[in-house]
């Protein structure tokens, strides 16, 4: 495994932990909480976007536009039935989900929602860093490398952890504020 390829992989890792924070919720509407939601359309598991218009009008409300009004009721139940732990209101049209106020003991749940996300994140890189030292040390073992050279390139490969590590970390605390801010 090359170094470039190693990073990529973080980098990508670094994205997948941003996307799991991203279905988290803090006090204010987003329409990143319905990323995960599937609807059983026709029986094939499809993605609530590929559906529906979603935006926020305001800080407490998510308004969910289906494309094709039949799949309304649809949407609504996969709603429901989904972690979102929101309630739907159908006008027929459109469904509203209200965002209520999250209270300190759910901002204490999802801060520790968000640890695991990130420790999974760090998790994921450091597996990347593993493999990539593996293929370093068999290119020592089969003499395409010298001693020195798979030094540095593991010296190399730990700052580029070390860095993707940290880009988690910074997300992480910014994910923290977002809960925590009433």
């Amino acid at each position: 495994m090359k170094l470039a390829e190693a990073e990529s992989t973080m980098q990508k890792s670094v994205d997948a932990t941003l996307r799991s924070f991203n279905t988290i919720r803090t006090g204010r509407a987003n329409a990143s909480l319905l990323d995960k939601v599937t609807v059983d359309y026709y029986g094939a598991p499809t993605g609530l976007k590929a559906l529906a218009n979603i935006n926020a009008p305001d800080s407490s409300t998510i308004l969910i536009q289906p494309y094709d009004r039949t799949t309304l009721n649809m949407i609504e139940k996969a709603i429901s039935l989904s972690d979102v732990g929101l309630t739907t209101n159908n006008d027929g049209t459109v469904i509203r989900l209200n965002i209520p106020p999250l209270t300190s003991d759910r901002r204490k749940e999802f801060v520790k929602l968000a640890t695991k996300y990130a420790e999974e994140g760090r998790v994921a890189i450091r597996s990347i860093r593993r493999d990539a030292i593996d293929s370093i040390r068999k290119q020592e073992k089969n003499s395409e490398l010298s001693e020195d050279e798979s030094r540095d390139r593991q010296e190399d490969l730990q700052k580029l952890t070390n860095k993707y590590i940290a880009k988690i970390d910074e997300l992480l605390a910014e994910k923290e504020k977002d809960i925590m801010t009433v």
